[in-house]
């Protein structure tokens, strides 16, 4: 791969007699370059993705081993770094507005080069998870797909289609997480309810990734739920993060001091959102917001353990 700079690019071929130090040192300077770029491809999802699915995944299969462990990230990092890479090969003038340092705005790549290794990554996901076995072969394939969806098919481009999309990315995510950290690799009723709980609770409160972003969304086109209801959008997003942890105490059977902080901090999130509109204010809420999912996503494990039941 070929990472372009705004000024030159940088070409790892060696002159006729070179030593072959100088092929080494065109490599040391070529991939912690590349490594660069794919760090700031994922950078602004380790905490909305990578966190999060990890968190859910060590309290719900549970977490038995570091070596399962360690596979989970690495497979949740390379299916972050295709999503990334998929939706930012068509969003340069959206990011150049939002997030100028990332790859394409800041000239690291052009287009062509990051679409050529959309493709590359899938495969290499494809790949990867044919050690997994062929459920981990669906899960990639289902996230490949809902991220085309996402960012060819027009997904991105209405309220309903967005949140579909995204929960059929987290859900992919919890998934293939999930089966890889368990002892028995499989899903259990425990597992399967934890799911289907996150899928539904990203569906009714992903929009708070979207009030600090609404100028770019506006420009490329993309109608989020705070670009079509500026007040509703706060409102509902307001009212669901308290109900969705009033019934998460419920539903997991949480202890009363436990239910009664989960609750509270719920009240404050969606009171952020509803009461701090500014963007920088957008962003803070947005990172509190994932410091509440994470909580969230801890709560299956009361179901095996019981430790939350003060």
């Amino acid at each position: 791969m070929v990472i372009s700079t705004q000024h030159s690019a940088i070409h790892c071929s060696m002159k006729p007699g070179s030593h072959i130090f100088s092929s080494a040192r065109c490599w040391s300077a070529t991939i912690p370059r590349c490594v660069h770029v794919a760090i700031l491809f994922t950078w602004t999802d380790y905490k909305t993705i990578l966190l999060p699915v990890t968190t859910f995944a060590c309290s719900t299969a549970p977490i038995h081993s570091l070596s399962d462990f360690l596979h989970t990230l690495v497979f949740i990092w390379f299916h972050l770094l295709l999503c990334n890479i998929s939706n930012q090969a068509r969003s340069k003038d959206e990011d150049a507005i939002n997030r100028p340092w990332r790859p394409l705005p800041s000239g690291l790549i052009t287009e062509a080069q990051a679409i050529w290794l959309r493709y590359a990554t899938a495969l290499f996901c494809l790949l990867l998870s044919v050690q997994y076995g062929w459920e981990l072969v669906l899960v990639t394939t289902a996230l490949i797909a809902t991220t085309w969806v996402y960012d060819e098919g027009g997904g991105s481009k209405t309220v309903i289609g967005k949140n579909l999309c995204n929960v059929g990315g987290y859900v992919a995510f919890e998934v293939g997480a999930t089966r890889l950290m368990g002892v028995a690799h499989g899903l259990d009723t425990v597992s399967l309810a934890a799911i289907c709980i996150s899928g539904v609770l990203i569906f009714t409160t992903i929009q708070a990734q979207d009030f600090a972003d609404v100028e770019g969304d506006a420009a490329s086109g993309r109608v989020t739920f705070p670009v079509y209801a500026p007040e509703l959008s706060r409102a509902f997003t307001l009212f669901a993060v308290i109900a969705w942890s009033m019934f998460l105490g419920w539903f997991w059977h949480l202890g009363p001091m436990v239910s009664a902080a989960l609750g509270l901090f719920g009240v404050y999130v969606g009171a952020r959102y509803y009461l701090c509109r500014t963007v920088e204010m957008d962003e803070v809420s947005y990172l509190i917001f994932n410091v509440w999912l994470m909580c969230a996503n801890i709560l299956p494990l009361h179901a095996r353990t019981g430790l939350l039941g003060f």
